[in-house]
């Protein structure tokens, strides 16, 4: 039997709980984040989710943008047992095809381990990174 998964930007329907656990102790780009900070990102971002048949989350990625000029592409996971189907692509080809993303000059993100999945969509290394500058505060 063939699997159906969706991506929805309803923040409805998303669950924090598992977004909030899998930021705080999954991922590698925020082990310790606090469930306040997430669900403050979530409520300030264009978010999507990704769900199983039924209608289980397995998967969020959220956008930082002005919805003009400029997105930044943010904690993007799928879960461990859904990976290698296919779905980063699914969930990458809906946010960027999403209409009210439409006519960005810029989109930016950062990964450690997924440059082969956003090099498909047109992200590439910087060609001036020395014209980018970061505050990082802990």
């Amino acid at each position: 039997m063939e699997k159906h998964f969706f991506v929805s930007t309803d923040k409805t329907k998303l669950n924090v709980a598992l977004i909030y656990n899998y930021l705080a102790n999954e991922s590698y780009w925020a082990i310790g984040r606090t469930k306040e900070t997430v669900q403050k990102s979530i409520e300030n971002s264009f978010c999507f989710g990704l769900y199983n048949e039924n209608d289980e989350q397995i998967g969020f990625a959220r956008i930082v943008t002005d919805y003009a000029v400029f997105a930044w592409v943010m904690d993007v996971f799928i879960l461990e047992g859904y990976r290698k189907l296919g779905l980063g692509k699914l969930l990458m080809d809906s946010i960027l095809t999403n209409s009210q993303l439409q006519g960005l000059k810029r989109w930016g993100l950062a990964t450690d381990d997924a440059h082969g999945l956003y090099e498909k969509y047109g992200f590439k290394p910087l060609d001036k990174p020395e014209t980018f500058m970061a505050k990082v505060l802990n």
